[in-house]
């Protein structure tokens, strides 16, 4: 399998903004071919821990059952129209991909 985990930093990083992005995420990033998990949501403000990494505001978590499955979600329309849409948004892009059992 192929977990996709992508974390966003937004220029405004106003609640609304974040629950705009994550409305985005879940419109447009649902139910591609190969998806085995799916989930995005916000920062936990309450995990304020030193090992915590807190430079993000919304997180995406994709689990595909394989490397092909991602490849076709890279170049799928509703991908492609969900980066064109809301990339504006976006202070920092930082993308984690790794393979898991």
């Amino acid at each position: 399998m192929l977990a996709h985990n992508v974390f966003f930093t937004l220029h405004d990083r106003s609640f609304e903004a974040k629950v705009k992005l994550v409305n985005a995420c879940k419109t447009h990033l649902t139910g591609h071919a190969g998806v085995l998990f799916f989930a995005c949501g916000e920062l936990a403000e309450e995990m304020d821990r030193p090992v915590n990494d807190r430079d993000f505001d919304v997180a995406l978590h994709i689990v595909f059952s394989d490397k092909a499955h991602h490849d076709l979600y890279q170049d799928a329309p509703r991908h492609l129209k969900f980066v064109e849409e809301n990339k504006a948004d976006w202070a920092k892009v930082r993308v984690f991909d790794s393979t898991v059992d």
